[in-house]
């Protein structure tokens, strides 16, 4: 009960933390809602040459947009979450001190990220998509339950998302500098999430790889689930799958990591 007092103010620090900069917030949401405008645009006239691309029609494809401009910051898809900084902490050597913490260092940050994820969720991620499903057609769901199993979508998605960058973070305990991985993390999270394009449009067989991967609990998992085309309970088995396997990686890695602790900062 202590530890899990513990975890939950820590996710709670993340929230206060990130509700602090309302300006960001704000801004955030702004850019948000452009670059909507910007995809739904560019959708509208793929799927007038494409229609049912992917097995979507348009307004499936406009729903799909704006639930992605809502999850884009609350998953990190691109980075920006707690990545860089436990980077800097590990180049640093101030990690030591982390490692010190009568808390695991996984579970830390994993708690961190819930509290920071599930501020961007509301305060950045709800505007943008309200305002899509208010001026365009979309393909929104008038059952409850879906709406219910699009939270546990979410939730699932914020461990995988945390799964995936862990392992990022990680690898500064080897590398000496970060910046490399961190813009892999960057290029792979717009590809192979599906940001840019939906991961059922992409031509075969790289469709059915991509469906495969971590990436795609992210944003394909959620917006099928929303849209009801696919069956809630294999959805959540297959990110649940994916954050165990991701989960249990980083567990060995960091194990491995806290071995070898080289402080590289002197």
């Amino acid at each position: 009960m202590g530890s899990a007092r513990l975890y939950a103010a820590v996710a709670a620090g993340g929230f206060r933390r990130y509700a602090t900069y309302r300006v960001a917030t704000a801004a955030g949401v702004f850019t948000n809602t452009v670059f909507g405008l910007i995809l739904v645009s560019a959708y509208l006239a793929l799927w007038d040459e494409r229609p049912h691309l992917g097995g979507y029609g348009q307004a499936q494809a406009v729903t799909y947009v704006w639930l992605g401009q809502a999850l884009f910051a609350t998953l990190a898809i691109q980075g920006g979450g707690f990545e860089t900084e436990l980077m800097e902490r590990i180049r640093t050597g101030e990690v030591a001190v982390d490692l010190y913490r009568p808390a695991d260092l996984q579970l830390w940050w994993l708690a961190s990220d819930v509290g920071r994820a599930s501020f961007q969720l509301l305060g950045r991620g709800v505007v943008p998509f309200a305002f899509g499903a208010l001026f365009f057609p979309t393909a929104l769901p008038d059952d409850p339950a879906l709406w219910a199993a699009l939270l546990v979508a979410i939730v699932l998605a914020m461990v995988v998302s945390y799964g995936i960058r862990f392992l990022v973070a990680l690898s500064g305990f080897w590398l000496l500098d970060g910046t490399g991985a961190l813009q892999v993390l960057m290029v792979t999270g717009m590809f192979f999430s599906g940001m840019a394009l939906p991961l059922n449009a992409f031509p075969q067989p790289l469709g059915d790889l991509v469906m495969l991967l971590p990436w795609s609990a992210l944003l394909q998992m959620p917006a099928d689930v929303l849209m009801g085309r696919v069956d809630p309970w294999s959805a959540f088995a297959f990110q649940a799958g994916w954050a165990v396997v991701l989960l249990a990686v980083g567990r060995w890695a960091q194990g491995a990591a806290t071995r070898r602790v080289v402080v590289q900062g002197g």
